[in-house]
């Protein structure tokens, strides 16, 4: 479903990532781990249209998206929930959601199709429907993260890029969270996963890739990972 072939991505003269390359399949949950400053939150950035690569190809669904714009990307298919939720502070729950939809418009989605997806996310996040008039930053940071998912789904995406959707969370919230992000790929949505939190994200994906220095340096199936001596001295504080 996407592949991405020895891309490289700069900061100015600074090669973050110096020729990743990885493969995600449709119906997927796949993590992305490795210290602070590892690539994680660019490969998500460069796959999504945030930053253009320098060199190698990003093909998603047979199509070439290497240079395309971001909000091309997301027409395509593809939504980021960025690090930090990045929710509209000023604006309510709804319009915030309703925003999500944007992309849809001529596409074919009506009022009713998009009252099908609210209803959706509404039952994935039944707080979210409880404070749908509340402006969106008096929200809890449980709850922004909720929206921030939400705010994505509304796009109908066929891939959810997640960017630490852990971070700043109470424990009961975290568990809430994941067990949500299962939920929806169970439905039919492939989640590329970058998580902090190594033991959360590789027993919530079947694969993994970890990374250092803007190299991918392991990849496995999480389990796997799980039992190995560098992963679990280095990220799992074993």
């Amino acid at each position: 479903m996407l592949s991405l072939k020895n891309v490289v991505t700069c900061y100015g003269t600074i090669k973050a990532l110096k020729g990743i390359s990885m493969e995600i399949a449709e119906g997927e949950i796949v993590a992305l781990i490795g210290a602070n400053g590892a690539g994680k939150t660019t490969t998500l950035k460069t796959i999504s249209g945030l930053l253009t690569p320098t060199e190698g190809e990003i093909i998603f669904d047979g199509v070439d998206i290497t240079r395309r714009q971001p909000e091309d990307i997301v027409k395509m298919g593809i939504s980021h929930v960025p690090e930090g939720r990045r929710v509209f502070s000023r604006m309510t729950v709804m319009e915030n959601l309703e925003l999500g939809a944007y992309s849809r418009q001529g596409r074919g989605s009506g009022r009713k199709q998009i009252q099908e997806d609210l209803d959706k996310v509404f039952s994935l996040f039944p707080k979210l429907k409880e404070r749908q008039k509340q402006p969106a930053g008096t929200l809890s940071g449980g709850e922004q993260q909720m929206l921030a998912m939400g705010r994505a789904l509304m796009s109908r995406p066929k891939m959810l890029l997640l960017d630490e959707p852990s971070m700043g969370l109470a424990p009961m919230i975290v568990k809430d969270v994941f067990r949500i992000i299962q939920e929806i790929n169970r439905a039919g949505t492939t989640v590329l996963l970058v998580e902090q939190n190594a033991h959360l994200a590789l027993n919530t994906a079947s694969r993994a890739y970890v990374l250092e220095t803007g190299k991918v340096v392991l990849q496995g199936g999480s389990q796997e990972l799980l039992k190995n001596d560098q992963v679990r001295q280095a990220y799992l504080g074993e």
